[in-house]
């Protein structure tokens, strides 16, 4: 049995092992190897590994868990976890191949296996067939991103369709830059971006804009085009330029357009994990979920107090890095029979949000989609 199963194998649920083996915490990281940022040219906004790619951050951190005997890392899909009652004391692993236990005694003599027989265990579906347990479980599948359009933005997302400025405004640096929707957070993105980009157009693709905002915009040099906008044209993955269902196209080198995401897995839902109308899971601010002894970390997560998923990458790790030494002390209470000072109260049902994202840093008004903050690249 391992102290701990990961599943995710993105900057939170590396992040999170990294910390429970140090402390040599079992841990078992279950990666389906789907990182939302895959598409993606760099990961920014990440000190010391600003430009990195994103599959070679993941191999850097791979590389590093390997010097730690207590993680075993497994690579798949987990198609389903359960809580178990108490007192199983055995993981079973497919095929036998392996199997998980500590030997963690106390002064008394008694193991970990001992200690934990009188907790709830976590049973997971591992790839390839069998399961493992372990006496907590940190969700860390992440979100996936749908794009509702226009035509043609899925084979230049990541590249030159972008939906965050801290992750992608840099590099709009001296470019033609358009910025998709009317709602206020699009003119403020719009805005944002003028301070650096060399020519910027708002594309309400159809959709009325109120003449307080035409007026601002225009005034600080950012074109306003209101037809309907039938697709994206370009290059590979390089955009070329905006096709109106009526009127000239427009050349643009990017486009920031707006994005809908959803979780990755269906897991934590499976769990009973509380969660948001935007489909993020709700934990308090040391990653715990409605669920005892689940514990949910990077950007599938996030506080009643936070409007919106924080899925830089950076902030993704250090969610981990909570989280695990959250469950390490919640663990280290078990085993030797002391109070937990991280333990809370249920959370409660939380008010529901909007479930379309972009990038601003208003508080969106009930009708707005909620804004993103996706620093990372």
């Amino acid at each position: 049995m391992s102290d701990v199963i990961v599943v995710g194998g993105g900057p939170a649920g590396l992040a999170a092992a990294l910390a429970l083996g140090r402390v040599h915490r079992t841990v078992l990281l279950l990666d389906a190897g789907q990182g939302r940022n895959a598409t993606a040219g760099h990961v920014h906004n990440f000190l010391t590994r600003d430009g990195t790619p994103p599959a070679e951050l993941r191999e850097l951190a791979r590389a590093e868990l390997s010097g730690y005997p207590a993680v075993r890392i497994r690579s798949g899909t987990v198609t389903g976890v359960r809580a178990l009652g108490k007192g199983r004391l055995q993981a079973d692993v497919s095929g036998g191949e392996d199997r998980f236990q500590t030997d963690l005694s106390g002064n008394d003599g008694r193991s970990q296996a001992d200690l934990s027989s009188r907790e709830d265990r976590f049973q997971a579906d591992l790839p390839g067939g069998g399961t493992a347990e372990a006496r907590r479980l940190l969700l860390a599948t992440g979100l996936a991103d749908e794009l509702p359009g226009p035509r043609g933005a899925e084979a230049l997302w990541g590249r030159s369709a972008f939906h965050c400025p801290y992750c992608h405004g840099y590099e709009c640096t001296g470019k033609r830059v358009a910025v998709l929707g009317a709602q206020p957070g699009r003119v403020r993105l719009a805005l944002q971006l003028s301070r650096f980009a060399a020519d910027v157009a708002l594309c309400t693709g159809g959709e009325p804009l109120d003449a307080a905002s035409r007026a601002t915009l225009e005034s600080n040099g950012v074109t306003v085009r209101c037809e309907p906008i039938a697709r994206l044209e370009g290059t590979g993955d390089r955009l070329d330029q905006i096709v109106f269902e009526g009127g000239p196209p427009l050349a643009r080198e990017a486009v920031f357009v707006v994005n809908i995401t959803r979780q990755r897995s269906g897991l934590a839902a499976g769990l009973g994990c509380a969660s948001f109308a935007d489909g993020c899971v709700e934990v308090n601010e040391f990653g715990q979920t409605s669920v005892p002894g689940v514990y949910a970390a990077g950007d599938m997560a996030r506080r009643a107090t936070v409007p919106v998923p924080q899925a830089a990458v950076i902030t993704a790790a250090a969610s981990g890095t909570v989280a695990a030494a959250i469950i390490d002390q919640d663990l280290l209470s078990a085993d030797f029979g002391l109070s937990n000072p991280f333990a809370q109260p249920p959370l409660k049902p939380a008010p529901h949000e909007p479930a379309t994202h972009e990038p601003a840093t208003h508080q969106p008004a009930a009708s707005e989609p909620a804004p993103s903050t996706q620093a990372g690249g």
